[in-house]
């Protein structure tokens, strides 16, 4: 009987040894790649008033704190040029916890819907192109992934579900395809490590993704988004509570998003509960003005192919350029499938987010990354003269027919028509219209055409029209 009691003893000592009083934020772990050259924070978990002493090893140099009374702790740490791995070392007079295998290099955060989830495997009957190909040769360790798992809340939450991964066929298949394309082109083209943190939630509304405190003061949004039905991924700051709230303190260089399909219905405020929300995140992460560059949504038919709602949406995203300091969107007008809402050319998408953080961000020089912008309309008798920024060396159809303008008189009118590219200028016209006063290109939920309008460098001309008529 004295030597069970006896065994028995040791065996609960050996528990109570092994249960580590020292708790590491969840986004904080092995293989993760911290931000480099800035100051980033390291923080968890531990016994009230217990003193901890953290030392990473790329610096001679350790940062001390003390627990609160609640057991939060948490020490900044400047960090270096890019390279490791390194370890950083947690320590109290009583134990040390260590993470390994971490990167100095980019870290970005990838949120939003469905296109922004949309894995490297792709979805049922929704294949993402190039794919096999691309996890053939996913193997790198300078590529780090974490997936936030899905998780709601009603208020502010420190923790969520997941674990940084070194990037290869079987960790990249189940990740981001936009997310862990655009960080492999910026791992390419930097030659640096790249973390990149998905968190998104497919049918999401962007309302989900703000502080209640950034929502509240949009009473319309607000209301509509905390009806007794609305669905969880839509429910006013669900998503920002379960899964942005558990990161704000991990150092980041920017955001990529990808979302706005779920609110085509509501588009009429999209503008300013954009802006709202990139102010929420940026106040809360603290790291500065950071860049945001975000995707407008893709043509798709949306029950009716001809009608404008998506068109209006679209219309509302590239308005919020001009309202979000250093941001910039991504054009998929020519890449958009009629009856299937998560369009399968997912590298462009990542290519095109790429090429305004490699210009923008990282000051890349002499790569094009801006779409075609609608400037001025300007009558010449019959023609509609539009006049565009952002075109390069010229426009061009790249020798497709465009079947998606539109011309209307006074009448307010549509009616198809023609189109002649003069270097950087469109002339528009139609024999039905004899006084030009309104333009609209691709302005419908799926346009039908040939081809589309592009400046020079491949970049598309975003849908847009020249009228403020009925909506």
């Amino acid at each position: 009987m004295q030597t069970k009691i006896l065994f028995l003893a040791i065996f609960l000592m050996s528990c109570l040894i092994g249960q580590s009083q020292i708790k590491v934020a969840s986004v904080l772990g092995d293989n993760m790649v911290l931000q480099r050259n800035t100051e980033v924070k390291i923080w968890g978990k531990a016994k009230p008033g217990e003193k901890l002493t953290v030392k990473a090893d790329w610096n001679a140099g350790q940062a001390s704190t003390t627990a609160n009374d609640k057991g939060n702790w948490m020490v900044k740490l400047k960090t270096t040029n890019a390279g490791g791995p390194y370890t950083i070392s947690i320590s109290t007079p009583k134990e040390k916890v260590q993470l390994k295998n971490i990167l100095l290099g980019e870290v970005w955060l990838c949120s939003g819907q469905s296109n922004m989830e949309m894995s490297m495997a792709g979805y049922g009957d929704s294949p993402v192109i190039g794919s096999n190909d691309l996890l053939m040769d996913a193997d790198n360790d300078q590529i780090r992934l974490f997936n936030v798992t899905k998780a709601i809340s009603s208020v502010p939450v420190d923790t969520c579900t997941g674990k940084w991964s070194v990037a290869n066929g079987e960790t990249a298949s189940v990740f981001s395809a936009v997310g862990y394309m655009y960080a492999r082109l910026l791992q390419q083209r930097l030659k640096v490590p790249v973390g990149v943190i998905s968190s998104d939630w497919g049918g999401s509304a962007i309302e989900a993704w703000m502080s209640h405190e950034t929502i509240l003061p949009f009473t319309e949004a607000y209301a509509r988004t905390t009806q007794p039905k609305s669905a969880v991924n839509q429910r006013a700051s669900n998503l920002y509570n379960g899964m942005i709230s558990p990161i704000i303190n991990y150092a980041i260089k920017g955001a990529i998003w990808y979302q706005g399909e779920s609110n085509i219905g509501n588009y009429r405020d999209y503008v300013a509960l954009q802006a709202a929300m990139v102010a929420n995140w940026r106040k809360d992460f603290g790291v500065g003005e950071f860049p945001f560059y975000f995707v407008q949504i893709a043509p798709y038919w949306y029950g009716n192919s001809k009608a404008i709602n998506s068109a209006l949406q679209r219309d509302e995203q590239l308005k919020s350029v001009s309202q979000i300091p250093n941001s910039g969107m991504v054009c998929t007008l020519d890449i958009g499938e009629e009856k299937n809402i998560h369009p399968a050319e997912k590298m462009m998408v990542a290519k095109r987010l790429a090429l305004w953080a490699l210009a923008e961000t990282y000051g890349i020089k002499g790569i094009m990354y801006k779409s075609p912008a609608f400037s001025k309309l300007v009558v010449k008798d019959t023609l509609a003269v539009l006049s565009f920024d952002n075109v390069a060396a010229g426009l061009s159809t790249f020798g497709k027919e465009i079947n998606c303008f539109e011309i209307a008189g006074q009448d307010s009118i549509f009616y198809p028509a023609k189109l002649a590219i003069k270097a950087k200028q469109a002339n528009v016209w139609s024999s039905k219209v004899k006084a030009p006063v309104a333009v609209r290109y691709a302005f419908s939920n799926f346009p039908v055409t040939n081809g589309y309008l592009y400046n020079t460098a491949g970049l598309p001309v975003p849908s847009f029209r020249t009228d403020n008529w009925g909506k």
